[in-house]
């Protein structure tokens, strides 16, 4: 029997403003099942995730299961996180990095999935992008302010940093992260896998 979510799949994969995916044998790279506890939205899968198959198998994705305090298992498990990033595509390359995800993407696909995960109990915001789309106006005016914030929009909703290695300069800076929002977080994060 196919699911909402198997038909929002095909739907995506088919849609004409992933043609070009297509042509380059993209899947639309993300994960989710009706018995997710948590959403996890990121930014855009990198070329990495992309090729693989496979969301977050890099080193951000490493680091980020250890913040989560989960292992491969439990992440990659739809029925209890659902990866859903702002955009199922590796956008490209761009003069400082990876190109942002597309603008309009979200608001086509997100709303439609999340709506078949009744059981979500919490949504990790991973980066500035997936923060100004869920916050809104809710979100300060930096990526470090929101996420300094973070006690504003607990318990449903807590925003991170990407782990990229490449951001080790701000963490460096911001050692309160690593020391209040990763306990948080993990906490969080256990008591929705176990539905408390």
């Amino acid at each position: 029997m196919t699911s909402n979510l198997d038909r929002i799949r095909a739907e995506i994969a088919a849609h004409e403003s992933n043609a070009w995916a297509r042509d380059l044998g993209y899947e639309p790279l993300y994960s989710a099942a009706a018995g997710a506890r948590i959403a996890l939205i990121g930014q855009a899968p990198g070329r990495k995730a992309q090729e693989s198959g496979v969301p977050w198998n890099d080193a951000s994705g490493v680091r980020l299961r250890t913040w989560l305090g989960v292992d491969d298992t439990q992440f990659y498990d739809p029925d209890r996180v659902a990866l859903v990033p702002m955009d199922f595509y590796y956008p490209g390359k761009g003069a400082s990095g990876d190109l942002p995800p597309r603008k309009d993407f979200a608001a086509l696909w997100h709303g439609r999935i999340l709506t078949e995960l009744p059981d979500l109990r919490l949504t990790i915001l991973v980066g500035g992008y997936a923060q100004k789309y869920y916050l809104g106006a809710r979100a300060k005016p930096t990526l470090t302010e929101t996420v300094r914030a973070y006690t504003e929009y607990l318990p449903s909703t807590i925003p991170l940093v990407h782990p990229s290695p490449l951001n080790f300069r701000w963490q460096s800076k911001n050692p309160w992260f690593e020391e209040e929002v990763v306990p948080t977080l993990r906490t969080l994060v256990a008591g929705a896998l176990a539905g408390t």
